[in-house]
């Protein structure tokens, strides 16, 4: 790719406002749109979100789970939905929070953002808990081929304090991803850009960022923060979560938006509204 993933997103974010859709196409949300829940019902539920989103949004964030649960007939649903939406113009994060060691690891990088990747997204979303080094493999790649990721970093779950916030040697385990962000960042930063690894930190973490000292603007890294609208987070807290750090906040959302079909034109105005309302 000609540009970073960092200078895409931040160039979508500026075009279309701060909003990444989610598609998450779980059994409640696909039998809400009166549809099955099987494969011919997922596709349906998908590609209406694909509709509805592919150029009105900045980033759209399929749930690769809810998409594997059908075997590899909803993965090829998945493929097309990256595809679709690449197709149309607009980014993509796949969320499939992968992580592991070595070649495995590797493995991992190339079947999702390697040249020869089936339906590569534009970023995936990672796992650092075998240490952020770990994720080496992907990052390295990433960087190769113009994509970026997601690393977690904070998590809105109630467990995910007793790890993330787990102090070793003065720093909390958040913040040496952070550390781990900025130090890949820092070419980026250099030249006065976002960088193209970005950390997964909740919409309603509430003072986390703060009490745990987490320069997010120094580490010039973009940040996904899921939980917008029906999970609580809202437009003031996110400024307060994040601070001077806002502008680099990507906010997803997903039920509040889905909530709105199946009608493609009700999804469209939703999301538009809510990425205005970000904006």
């Amino acid at each position: 790719m000609s540009q970073a993933f960092g200078a895409r997103l931040h160039d979508a974010m500026e075009r279309l406002g701060p909003l990444c859709a989610g598609i998450d196409p779980h059994r409640s949300l696909v039998e809400s749109w009166g549809l099955t829940y099987d494969v011919a019902g997922l596709e349906r539920f998908a590609l209406t979100c694909v509709e509805a989103f592919a150029g009105r949004v900045a980033v759209v964030k399929p749930q690769s789970a809810f998409f594997e649960v059908f075997g590899s007939r909803g993965v090829a649903v998945l493929e097309r939905v990256l595809a679709d939406l690449r197709a149309a113009g607009t980014l993509t994060i796949l969320d499939a929070k992968r992580g592991d060691i070595g070649s495995t690891m590797t493995a991992y990088a190339q079947a999702y953002l390697g040249p020869e990747a089936v339906a590569p997204p534009d970023a995936l979303t990672v796992s650092p808990y075998l240490g952020y080094e770990s994720l080496r493999p992907a990052i390295d790649l990433a960087r190769q081929t113009g994509r970026g990721l997601f690393v977690l970093a904070l998590t809105s779950n109630p467990e995910g304090a007793s790890v993330q916030h787990a102090s070793r040697e003065g720093e909390s385990v958040a913040a040496s991803v952070v550390h781990g962000a900025g130090r890949d960042n820092a070419p980026a930063r250099a030249q006065g850009e976002l960088g193209s690894i970005g950390l997964v930190i909740g919409a309603t973490v509430g003072t986390a960022v703060h009490d745990l000292g987490l320069d997010l603007v120094e580490a010039a890294t973009p940040v996904l923060a899921p939980g917008v609208g029906a999970q609580g987070g809202t437009v003031e807290s996110l400024a307060a979560t994040f601070g001077d750090a806002r502008g680099q906040v990507l906010a997803a959302s997903s039920r509040e938006i889905l909530g709105a079909g199946p009608d493609p034109s009700r999804l469209v105005d939703r999301a538009v509204r809510i990425a205005d309302s970000l904006r």
